[in-house]
């Protein structure tokens, strides 16, 4: 009994700490960390005229590597000397305080319901020049909040606050959050996985951002067949 008992805590553990995703951190000569940096430059130079100051990070269904991406592409964005804030916005299933081994005390939806400001929720990370907006309370209305004037006001406060914002979105397929998120962004990056994602999973959320205007920067292929995992292998 107790030898199950362990077991079962040590893959608990596992589970729970996800902090190996950080590879532009964790292991920054890495060919995924490289890679993450050409992500980093392509975006810089997307859009020359205008540049993007807040982008949003999402996928057509679940664990297609998503908010490991949105949080290495906000580190490296910080490690290029911007002061960039990340902010998890999946009011549903939050992960960004996982990967960067924090807490999830306080966060957007406790800046939105008063119990906080913005300057007493957000939190220095391991990483120069980065910060992080957790979620906090997960909230039983995430689209209505996320709809609200309030939401609108913060991301009004954090676009003068920082040099770029990365939102980590839930999937587009599963609830409205990601779209209502897109219209507050300035471009939006979709993650594929090259083993799961299909054709018509990605033509349907495409389809989604377009319906509200929201601009498609390109997308990111996951899970190609490489050595390292999470590896962000394409863009356009």
């Amino acid at each position: 009994m107790g030898s199950r008992l362990k077991r079962k805590a040590r893959k608990e553990a596992t589970n729970n700490d996800l902090t190996r995703r950080l590879v532009s951190v964790t292991n920054p000569s890495g060919g995924a960390a490289e890679a993450y940096r050409g992500l980093r430059t392509n975006l810089l130079y997307a859009v020359i005229d205008e540049p993007l100051r807040v982008v949003l990070v999402s996928s057509p269904g679940i664990a297609e590597g998503k908010s490991t991406t949105c949080a290495n592409l906000a580190a490296v964005l910080a490690q290029a000397e911007n002061n960039t804030l990340l902010m998890d916005c999946d009011f549903r299933r939050p992960t960004q305080h996982r990967i960067f081994g924090m807490r999830n005390f306080q966060g957007s939806v406790n800046v939105l319901a008063g119990e906080s400001d913005l300057q007493g929720a957000v939190q220095e990370t391991s990483v120069p020049n980065l910060k992080l907006l957790t979620v906090g309370s997960v909230p039983p209305n995430p689209a209505e909040l996320l709809g609200s004037r309030r939401f609108a006001d913060l991301m009004k406060q954090v676009r003068q606050q920082f040099d770029y914002v990365v939102l980590d979105a839930p999937p587009i397929q599963l609830v409205s959050d990601a779209a209502i998120l897109a219209t507050h962004a300035d471009g939006t990056l979709l993650v594929l996985d090259a083993q799961r994602t299909r054709k018509a999973s990605l033509r349907e959320a495409v389809h989604s951002l377009q319906t509200v205007g929201a601009s498609v920067l390109g997308t990111i292929m996951n899970n190609v067949d490489t050595a390292e995992s999470y590896y962000p292998s394409s863009y356009t």
